[in-house]
């Protein structure tokens, strides 16, 4: 179990971390790859997509049906899945629209705006914000299905880890854009990613003393709505706008296959 908790707790710190992947290139880069970012966030979301409704969703739900019989169990599968799109979804609704994560930053901008705007600081540093407290929760899903099924748990923290990175751009582009200042860019945009951990760290002594099979059941349905969400919401949307043809529907299916090859080798 120790050597579980620390792989887990590994997977969750990596995954949360690249956002200062995405600063570093941000910095070291002269231009966006947007092709490789369309096909990479794209693989994210197939990958998501694909391990929430085939694996994740049937383990909560043979975890709840088999402890609380046929009708019970499934009725409870479904609530903990759409419960856990509400939870993320209630995390976007409060989060300042200026700051969201979501909107798209390219390395490019860095030349073209202005330098020592106390707007664009703030604006960074809401969207700093918002990445915490949207990574809290993915923290919690990496941390959990890694505790679970190893791995699962690699697969998912490899799909969190490709959708941290743009938004470490997001993060850094502004603060960078205000100040001048890249350690500070990098520095904020380093710290947001931190949610992530800490929220395996919560799973852990929260959700840990608790954990039977129903418990289980409802956190791992929660988790593939969440991811669910994640991807329709997030990652797709992001692809499409850097997207080329349709790079990001060729990631999403690529995504899938590699998922799909992965989960019937480890059968």
């Amino acid at each position: 179990m120790g050597e579980g908790l620390l792989l887990a707790f590994g997977l969750t710190l990596m995954a949360g971390l690249a956002t200062g992947v995405g600063s570093v290139l941000a910095f070291f880069t002269s231009s966006t790859n947007t092709k490789f970012l369309s096909l990479a966030l794209g693989f994210s979301a197939g990958v998501m997509i694909y391990v929430s409704m085939i694996e994740i969703f049937v383990k909560a739900k043979d975890a709840l049906v088999g402890d609380l019989g046929v009708e019970l169990g499934n009725w409870l599968t479904v609530i903990g899945f759409f419960g856990g799109m509400l939870l993320i979804a209630l995390i976007d609704k409060f989060i300042p629209k200026s700051g969201n994560p979501h909107e798209v930053k390219r390395v490019e901008e860095m030349k073209t705006e202005k330098v020592n705007d106390p707007n664009l600081l703030k604006m960074g540093t809401f969207t700093a914000l918002a990445i915490a407290i949207h990574n809290f929760p993915e923290g919690i899903a990496t941390f959990t299905s890694a505790l679970q099924d190893p791995s699962l748990g690699i697969a998912i923290a490899v799909a969190i880890a490709i959708h941290n990175i743009p938004e470490g751009i997001a993060v850094s582009v502004p603060v960078y854009f205000a100040t001048g200042d890249k350690k500070k860019a990098f520095k904020l945009s380093f710290l947001s990613g931190l949610s992530e951990p800490i929220g395996a760290i919560a799973a852990y002594l929260i959700l840990m003393p608790f954990l039977n099979d129903i418990m289980f059941g409802l956190i791992f349905a929660a988790v593939a709505g969440i991811m669910v969400f994640i991807s329709l919401d997030e990652l797709l949307p992001a692809a499409k706008k850097y997207d080329e043809a349709h790079t990001s529907i060729y990631g999403l299916i690529a995504g899938m296959i590699v998922m799909a090859l992965s989960l019937l080798l480890f059968i």
